[in-house]
Protein backbone atom coordinates (compact mmCIF):
# COMPACT_ATOMS: atom_id res chain seq x y z
CA UNK A 1 0.00 0.00 0.00
CA UNK A 2 2.83 2.36 0.93
CA UNK A 3 4.57 1.64 -2.42
CA UNK A 4 1.38 2.51 -4.32
CA UNK A 5 1.06 5.82 -2.46
CA UNK A 6 4.69 6.71 -3.23
CA UNK A 7 4.23 5.92 -6.94
CA UNK A 8 1.04 7.97 -7.03
CA UNK A 9 2.82 10.91 -5.41
CA UNK A 10 5.68 10.74 -7.92
CA UNK A 11 3.20 10.61 -10.82
CA UNK A 12 1.32 13.66 -9.51
CA UNK A 13 4.58 15.53 -8.97
CA UNK A 14 5.78 14.87 -12.53
CA UNK A 15 2.39 15.85 -13.97
CA UNK A 16 2.33 19.04 -11.90
CA UNK A 17 5.83 20.05 -13.01
CA UNK A 18 5.04 19.32 -16.65
CA UNK A 19 1.81 21.31 -16.48
CA UNK A 20 3.45 24.27 -14.74
CA UNK A 21 6.30 24.23 -17.26
CA UNK A 22 3.80 24.21 -20.13
CA UNK A 23 1.84 27.09 -18.57
CA UNK A 24 5.04 29.11 -18.08
CA UNK A 25 6.04 28.45 -21.71
CA UNK A 26 2.62 29.61 -22.92
CA UNK A 27 2.79 32.63 -20.62
CA UNK A 28 6.14 33.76 -22.05
CA UNK A 29 5.33 32.85 -25.66
CA UNK A 30 5.42 36.09 -27.69
CA UNK A 31 2.16 37.26 -29.20
CA UNK A 32 2.34 38.18 -32.88
CA UNK A 33 -0.08 40.34 -34.80
CA UNK A 34 -0.34 40.85 -38.55
CA UNK A 35 -1.01 44.41 -39.75
CA UNK A 36 -1.77 44.49 -43.48
CA UNK A 37 -2.79 46.71 -46.36
CA UNK A 38 -4.49 45.72 -49.62
CA UNK A 39 -5.69 47.69 -52.64
CA UNK A 40 -8.77 45.71 -53.68
CA UNK A 41 -8.89 47.24 -57.17
CA UNK A 42 -12.41 48.46 -57.85
CA UNK A 43 -14.51 46.67 -55.26
CA UNK A 44 -17.79 48.12 -56.55
CA UNK A 45 -21.33 46.90 -56.07
CA UNK A 46 -23.60 46.54 -59.10
CA UNK A 47 -25.71 49.67 -58.47
CA UNK A 48 -25.25 52.82 -60.56
CA UNK A 49 -25.06 55.60 -57.96
CA UNK A 50 -25.91 59.20 -58.84
CA UNK A 51 -22.93 61.57 -58.82
CA UNK A 52 -20.33 58.78 -58.95
CA UNK A 53 -18.48 57.54 -62.02
CA UNK A 54 -19.31 53.86 -61.48
CA UNK A 55 -21.39 53.19 -64.58
CA UNK A 56 -18.98 50.64 -66.02
CA UNK A 57 -19.42 48.53 -62.88
CA UNK A 58 -23.09 47.77 -63.52
CA UNK A 59 -24.80 44.96 -65.46
CA UNK A 60 -25.38 47.39 -68.33
CA UNK A 61 -21.86 48.84 -68.19
CA UNK A 62 -18.83 48.02 -70.29
CA UNK A 63 -17.58 45.45 -67.76
CA UNK A 64 -20.96 43.69 -67.51
CA UNK A 65 -20.56 43.78 -63.76
CA UNK A 66 -23.36 41.57 -62.47
CA UNK A 67 -24.11 39.80 -59.18
CA UNK A 68 -22.18 36.68 -60.17
CA UNK A 69 -18.99 38.62 -60.90
CA UNK A 70 -19.47 40.72 -57.78
CA UNK A 71 -19.73 37.60 -55.57
CA UNK A 72 -16.68 36.08 -57.27
CA UNK A 73 -14.70 39.26 -56.57
CA UNK A 74 -15.74 39.20 -52.90
CA UNK A 75 -14.72 35.55 -52.52
CA UNK A 76 -11.39 36.19 -54.21
CA UNK A 77 -10.65 39.17 -51.96
CA UNK A 78 -11.56 37.21 -48.85
CA UNK A 79 -9.28 34.35 -49.93
CA UNK A 80 -6.29 36.70 -50.04
CA UNK A 81 -7.09 38.44 -46.75
CA UNK A 82 -7.60 35.15 -44.91
CA UNK A 83 -4.33 33.79 -46.35
CA UNK A 84 -2.14 36.65 -45.10
CA UNK A 85 -0.07 35.32 -42.22
CA UNK A 86 -0.86 31.64 -42.89
CA UNK A 87 2.80 30.78 -43.43
CA UNK A 88 3.40 31.94 -39.83
CA UNK A 89 0.38 30.03 -38.52
CA UNK A 90 -1.37 33.31 -37.73
CA UNK A 91 -5.09 33.38 -38.40
CA UNK A 92 -5.32 36.44 -40.63
CA UNK A 93 -4.58 40.13 -39.94
CA UNK A 94 -5.58 41.74 -36.67
CA UNK A 95 -6.06 44.93 -38.69
CA UNK A 96 -6.05 45.49 -42.43
CA UNK A 97 -6.22 48.79 -44.26
CA UNK A 98 -8.08 48.76 -47.56
CA UNK A 99 -8.55 51.05 -50.52
CA UNK A 100 -10.61 51.17 -53.70
CA UNK A 101 -13.82 50.18 -51.93
CA UNK A 102 -17.01 51.87 -53.10
CA UNK A 103 -18.95 52.06 -49.84
CA UNK A 104 -19.64 50.43 -46.50
CA UNK A 105 -22.03 47.96 -48.10
CA UNK A 106 -19.31 46.18 -50.09
CA UNK A 107 -17.30 45.82 -46.87
CA UNK A 108 -20.29 44.33 -45.05
CA UNK A 109 -20.60 41.78 -47.84
CA UNK A 110 -16.85 41.10 -47.66
CA UNK A 111 -16.78 40.25 -43.95
CA UNK A 112 -19.76 37.92 -44.41
CA UNK A 113 -17.91 35.72 -46.90
CA UNK A 114 -17.22 32.15 -45.82
CA UNK A 115 -13.50 32.66 -45.25
CA UNK A 116 -13.87 35.83 -43.17
CA UNK A 117 -17.09 35.43 -41.22
CA UNK A 118 -15.42 33.49 -38.39
CA UNK A 119 -12.94 36.34 -37.93
CA UNK A 120 -15.85 38.60 -36.97
CA UNK A 121 -14.16 41.71 -38.35
CA UNK A 122 -15.50 45.16 -37.52
CA UNK A 123 -15.54 47.95 -40.14
CA UNK A 124 -14.21 51.50 -40.07
CA UNK A 125 -15.30 53.47 -43.14
CA UNK A 126 -16.18 57.01 -44.12
CA UNK A 127 -17.24 58.33 -47.52
CA UNK A 128 -14.56 60.33 -49.34
CA UNK A 129 -15.32 62.98 -51.97
CA UNK A 130 -13.41 61.02 -54.62
CA UNK A 131 -14.91 61.48 -58.09
CA UNK A 132 -14.79 57.75 -58.80
CA UNK A 133 -16.51 57.03 -55.52
CA UNK A 134 -13.71 54.95 -54.00
CA UNK A 135 -12.74 55.16 -50.34
CA UNK A 136 -10.20 53.93 -47.83
CA UNK A 137 -11.29 51.77 -44.91
CA UNK A 138 -10.08 49.42 -42.21
CA UNK A 139 -11.17 46.05 -40.89
CA UNK A 140 -10.14 45.02 -37.39
CA UNK A 141 -10.53 42.03 -35.11
CA UNK A 142 -12.43 43.30 -32.03
CA UNK A 143 -11.03 40.41 -29.98
CA UNK A 144 -7.53 41.84 -30.46
CA UNK A 145 -8.03 45.56 -31.02
CA UNK A 146 -9.96 47.96 -28.80
CA UNK A 147 -11.00 50.95 -30.89
CA UNK A 148 -10.76 54.33 -29.14
CA UNK A 149 -11.17 56.91 -31.93
CA UNK A 150 -11.29 57.53 -35.69
CA UNK A 151 -10.93 60.67 -37.77
CA UNK A 152 -10.89 61.43 -41.50
CA UNK A 153 -8.60 64.14 -42.85
CA UNK A 154 -9.61 65.58 -46.23
CA UNK A 155 -6.84 66.14 -48.76
CA UNK A 156 -7.61 69.53 -50.28
CA UNK A 157 -5.73 70.18 -53.52
CA UNK A 158 -6.45 72.75 -56.22
CA UNK A 159 -5.40 72.08 -59.80
CA UNK A 160 -2.88 74.65 -60.95
CA UNK A 161 -4.18 74.97 -64.50
CA UNK A 162 -7.81 75.80 -63.76
CA UNK A 163 -8.05 76.41 -60.02
CA UNK A 164 -10.58 73.61 -59.54
CA UNK A 165 -10.35 71.29 -56.57
CA UNK A 166 -9.06 67.76 -57.06
CA UNK A 167 -11.51 65.52 -55.24
CA UNK A 168 -9.59 62.55 -53.93
CA UNK A 169 -9.47 60.17 -50.97
CA UNK A 170 -9.39 61.23 -47.33
CA UNK A 171 -6.69 59.95 -44.99
CA UNK A 172 -8.18 57.80 -42.23
CA UNK A 173 -6.71 57.86 -38.71
CA UNK A 174 -7.62 54.94 -36.46
CA UNK A 175 -6.45 54.82 -32.83
CA UNK A 176 -6.85 52.04 -30.31
CA UNK A 177 -5.26 49.46 -28.08
CA UNK A 178 -3.68 46.29 -29.41
CA UNK A 179 -2.71 43.97 -26.56
CA UNK A 180 -3.35 46.99 -24.34
CA UNK A 181 -0.79 49.03 -26.30
CA UNK A 182 -1.99 52.33 -27.80
CA UNK A 183 -1.20 52.35 -31.54
CA UNK A 184 -2.30 54.77 -34.26
CA UNK A 185 -2.94 53.64 -37.84
CA UNK A 186 -3.31 55.89 -40.89
CA UNK A 187 -4.82 54.46 -44.08
CA UNK A 188 -3.89 56.22 -47.33
CA UNK A 189 -4.63 56.20 -51.05
CA UNK A 190 -2.68 59.08 -52.50
CA UNK A 191 -3.52 60.75 -55.84
CA UNK A 192 -2.66 58.67 -58.88
CA UNK A 193 -0.21 59.37 -61.70
CA UNK A 194 -3.07 59.81 -64.15
CA UNK A 195 -2.32 62.62 -66.58
CA UNK A 196 1.44 62.12 -66.34
CA UNK A 197 4.01 61.63 -63.60
CA UNK A 198 5.41 65.17 -63.65
CA UNK A 199 2.02 66.87 -63.55
CA UNK A 200 0.83 64.71 -60.66
CA UNK A 201 3.88 65.10 -58.38
CA UNK A 202 2.48 68.17 -56.51
CA UNK A 203 -0.65 66.21 -55.56
CA UNK A 204 1.34 63.47 -53.86
CA UNK A 205 3.57 66.05 -52.22
CA UNK A 206 0.42 67.53 -50.67
CA UNK A 207 -0.68 64.04 -49.56
CA UNK A 208 2.71 63.38 -47.95
CA UNK A 209 2.65 66.71 -46.13
CA UNK A 210 -0.85 66.02 -44.79
CA UNK A 211 0.26 62.58 -43.62
CA UNK A 212 3.33 64.09 -41.99
CA UNK A 213 1.12 66.69 -40.28
CA UNK A 214 -1.07 63.96 -38.77
CA UNK A 215 1.98 62.03 -37.57
CA UNK A 216 3.66 65.12 -36.09
CA UNK A 217 0.50 66.06 -34.21
CA UNK A 218 0.57 62.64 -32.53
CA UNK A 219 4.32 62.85 -31.82
CA UNK A 220 3.80 66.23 -30.18
CA UNK A 221 1.52 64.58 -27.63
CA UNK A 222 3.83 61.58 -27.19
CA UNK A 223 7.34 61.63 -28.64
CA UNK A 224 7.41 57.82 -28.53
CA UNK A 225 3.97 57.33 -30.08
CA UNK A 226 3.54 54.08 -31.95
CA UNK A 227 2.22 54.98 -35.39
CA UNK A 228 1.75 52.92 -38.54
CA UNK A 229 1.00 54.70 -41.82
CA UNK A 230 0.03 52.44 -44.70
CA UNK A 231 -1.46 52.59 -48.13
CA UNK A 232 -1.21 52.85 -51.87
CA UNK A 233 0.98 55.94 -52.10
CA UNK A 234 1.28 55.88 -55.90
CA UNK A 235 4.99 56.55 -55.44
CA UNK A 236 7.97 54.30 -54.79
CA UNK A 237 10.06 54.39 -51.58
CA UNK A 238 12.76 56.37 -53.43
CA UNK A 239 10.45 59.15 -54.66
CA UNK A 240 10.51 62.69 -53.32
CA UNK A 241 7.12 62.46 -51.61
CA UNK A 242 8.35 59.57 -49.43
CA UNK A 243 11.97 60.57 -48.82
CA UNK A 244 11.76 64.35 -48.53
CA UNK A 245 8.23 65.17 -47.43
CA UNK A 246 7.12 62.11 -45.44
CA UNK A 247 10.71 61.57 -44.21
CA UNK A 248 10.54 57.79 -44.45
CA UNK A 249 13.75 55.82 -45.04
CA UNK A 250 14.83 52.21 -45.34
CA UNK A 251 18.02 52.37 -43.26
CA UNK A 252 17.01 51.80 -39.67
CA UNK A 253 20.42 52.64 -38.19
CA UNK A 254 20.66 56.09 -39.79
CA UNK A 255 17.27 57.52 -38.86
CA UNK A 256 17.26 61.04 -37.49
CA UNK A 257 14.83 62.42 -34.91
CA UNK A 258 11.18 61.95 -36.05
CA UNK A 259 12.21 60.12 -39.23
CA UNK A 260 10.02 57.17 -40.17
CA UNK A 261 11.20 53.66 -40.95
CA UNK A 262 10.15 52.20 -44.30
CA UNK A 263 11.06 48.49 -44.09
CA UNK A 264 9.95 47.61 -47.63
CA UNK A 265 12.36 50.15 -49.16
CA UNK A 266 15.00 47.43 -49.09
CA UNK A 267 12.72 45.10 -51.06
CA UNK A 268 12.32 47.78 -53.72
CA UNK A 269 16.10 48.14 -54.02
CA UNK A 270 16.20 44.39 -54.75
CA UNK A 271 13.76 44.80 -57.64
CA UNK A 272 10.64 43.70 -55.78
CA UNK A 273 7.30 45.46 -55.82
CA UNK A 274 3.54 45.32 -55.46
CA UNK A 275 2.43 46.16 -59.02
CA UNK A 276 3.95 45.29 -62.38
CA UNK A 277 3.79 47.83 -65.19
CA UNK A 278 5.54 47.67 -68.56
CA UNK A 279 8.03 45.08 -67.41
CA UNK A 280 8.94 46.87 -64.18
CA UNK A 281 7.95 46.42 -60.55
CA UNK A 282 6.75 49.46 -58.61
CA UNK A 283 6.31 49.43 -54.85
CA UNK A 284 3.42 51.84 -54.33
CA UNK A 285 1.94 49.87 -51.43
CA UNK A 286 3.92 50.60 -48.32
CA UNK A 287 3.67 50.15 -44.57
CA UNK A 288 5.76 52.61 -42.55
CA UNK A 289 6.33 53.03 -38.79
CA UNK A 290 7.54 55.59 -36.28
CA UNK A 291 10.61 54.91 -34.18
CA UNK A 292 8.39 54.26 -31.17
CA UNK A 293 7.69 50.83 -32.67
CA UNK A 294 11.40 50.13 -33.17
CA UNK A 295 12.73 50.95 -29.73
CA UNK A 296 9.81 49.95 -27.52
CA UNK A 297 10.99 48.50 -24.21
CA UNK A 298 7.44 47.46 -23.33
CA UNK A 299 4.47 46.27 -25.32
CA UNK A 300 4.41 45.53 -29.03
CA UNK A 301 7.26 46.38 -31.36
CA UNK A 302 8.02 46.05 -35.06
CA UNK A 303 9.41 42.68 -36.07
CA UNK A 304 9.36 42.36 -39.88
CA UNK A 305 7.52 43.38 -43.08
CA UNK A 306 6.71 41.52 -46.27
CA UNK A 307 5.12 41.68 -49.69
CA UNK A 308 2.44 38.99 -49.93
CA UNK A 309 3.15 37.29 -53.24
CA UNK A 310 1.56 33.86 -53.60
CA UNK A 311 1.68 32.13 -57.02
CA UNK A 312 -2.09 32.29 -57.45
CA UNK A 313 -1.86 36.10 -57.51
CA UNK A 314 0.36 36.01 -60.61
CA UNK A 315 -0.61 35.03 -64.16
CA UNK A 316 1.25 31.79 -64.87
CA UNK A 317 0.71 31.64 -68.63
CA UNK A 318 -0.91 33.34 -71.61
CA UNK A 319 -0.57 36.91 -72.86
CA UNK A 320 -0.35 38.31 -69.31
CA UNK A 321 2.22 35.82 -67.95
CA UNK A 322 4.20 37.38 -65.10
CA UNK A 323 1.63 40.11 -64.54
CA UNK A 324 -0.75 40.18 -61.61
CA UNK A 325 -3.87 38.06 -61.93
CA UNK A 326 -6.46 40.84 -62.05
CA UNK A 327 -10.23 40.86 -62.27
CA UNK A 328 -9.94 42.20 -65.82
CA UNK A 329 -7.13 42.14 -68.36
CA UNK A 330 -8.07 45.08 -70.52
CA UNK A 331 -11.71 44.35 -71.40
CA UNK A 332 -11.39 40.61 -70.81
CA UNK A 333 -12.86 39.21 -67.59
CA UNK A 334 -10.23 37.05 -65.85
CA UNK A 335 -11.91 36.37 -62.50
CA UNK A 336 -8.68 37.30 -60.71
CA UNK A 337 -7.77 39.36 -57.71
CA UNK A 338 -6.19 42.82 -57.91
CA UNK A 339 -3.59 44.83 -59.81
CA UNK A 340 -1.74 45.26 -56.48
CA UNK A 341 -0.17 42.78 -54.08
CA UNK A 342 -0.89 43.16 -50.36
CA UNK A 343 1.80 44.16 -47.88
CA UNK A 344 1.96 43.29 -44.22
CA UNK A 345 4.08 43.56 -41.13
CA UNK A 346 4.44 41.57 -37.92
CA UNK A 347 4.23 43.13 -34.48
CA UNK A 348 5.48 41.08 -31.54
Amino acid sequence: MQRILILSFITLLVFSCTTNSKKQTELHKPTAHIIAFYNLENLFDTINDVGVRDGEFTPEGSKQWDSERYRAKQNNMSKVIADIGSEMNINGPSLIGLCEVENRGVLEDLIKTKLLQEKNYSIIHTDSPDERGIDVAMLYDPNSFELTSTKSYPLIIYKNEDGKRLYTRDQLLVSGKLEGDLIHFIVNHWPSRYGGLKRSIPSRKAAALLNRQIIDSLLTIDANAKIVTMGDLNDDPTDESIITHLKAHGQKDSLESKDLYNPLANDFEQGKGTLYYRGKWNLFDQIIVTQGLLSADEGLRFDSAYIFKKPYLIQQDGDFKGYLHRTYGGKKYLNGYSDHLPVYMVLK
